[in-house]
């Protein structure tokens, strides 16, 4: 890209639909890594056009043969160049990114929301809620996206977010302000459950750090920007997991459930508790690696996870 003029690309690429073919181009001979929310390189040059000329992904579509104006011409230049060069995901560079349908501010004080736990909360957590929660528990909150995004599916629930990172919690409180929601969702800074111990919830959802040594050695350019603290999780990445599976029968209603994501590291749960009844979860937008257990299974194998 660096021997590519600008002002000359200015001239030939004219309209929306020409810039997107030459960054689909430009990102894939780039082998630039898709893996914060885009799959590929259409839908990544798509977020930073819409970040530039303010446009939905369906707007975009209807005025593709529209011209960008001098000016978007050359943001969406330099966006394209340090999403390339620097390996900067896209989310980061717009300082956007959706979950679950909607909205959300993210920078690098979080990781970019992704997780497949967004299909199991447009579902309401069916069949496994029996009823809806009244209070939920989002433990790692980050950027709160799920707890928002369950504020939005269960409005009468208390959602409680919690987060060891004081500064992930400044970017879930920006987000719980934004959505209207500072009346539903409380921002807690807690090492786990330590700051909510003795409160029960119907629902527990946490997308802990879960990447492993060998995974986190061999990450893509793009995770190095992401906070280490959001990903790495010990040997088998499952060092936070096991706290989770021990302590959350306290925190959990009679009813209640725990929804535990767990990545890559499912093979090393199905190794380890190979007697658990972990129900994994299979998804209709592709992701695994997400387990759904009830208080009551969890006391049965208490044994198991205090080893």
């Amino acid at each position: 890209m660096e021997s590519t003029n600008f002002n000359e690309l200015a001239v030939e690429l004219k309209t929306i639909k020409d810039w997107q073919r030459y960054a689909v181009t430009e990102m894939n001979q780039a082998d630039v890594y898709f893996g914060h929310g885009a799959a590929d390189a259409w839908q990544e040059a798509n977020l930073l056009l819409a970040s530039v000329t303010a446009l939905s992904f369906p707007e975009l579509i209807e005025v593709a043969d529209c011209r960008l104006t001098s000016f978007e011409k050359q943001a969406f230049w330099q966006l394209l160049q340090k999403r390339i060069e620097q390996r900067i995901p896209a989310s980061y560079l717009t300082q956007q990114a959706w979950f679950a349908g909607l909205p959300f501010f993210v920078d690098e004080r979080v990781l970019v929301p992704r997780s497949p736990i967004s299909e199991l909360i447009e579902q309401h957590f069916e069949p496994w809620l029996t009823q809806p929660p009244l209070r939920i528990l989002d433990l790692c909150t980050g950027s709160g996206c799920i707890a928002i995004a369950c504020a939005y599916a269960f409005p009468e629930a208390e959602i409680d977010a919690l987060d060891i990172s004081e500064d992930a919690l400044v970017v879930a409180d920006i987000n719980i302000q934004e959505h209207g929601l500072q009346h539903q969702v409380t921002p807690i800074q807690s090492d786990g459950f330590n700051a909510v111990k003795g409160e029960r919830y119907d629902l527990i959802v946490t997308n802990p750090p879960y990447v492993d040594a060998d995974d986190m050695a061999d990450l893509p350019a793009e995770f190095r920007h992401e906070p280490e603290l959001g990903l790495a999780a010990g040997n088998d990445g499952l060092d936070l997991v096991r706290r989770i599976l021990r302590e959350a029968p306290e925190q959990l209603t009679e009813q209640g459930i725990l929804v535990c994501e767990v990545g890559n590291s499912l093979v090393h749960m199905q190794e380890i508790w190979p007697e658990v009844p972990f129900i994994w979860v299979e998804f209709v937008r592709g992701g695994e690696g997400v387990f759904v257990i009830n208080r009551e299974q969890l006391l049965q194998h208490a044994a198991a996870f205090s080893k």
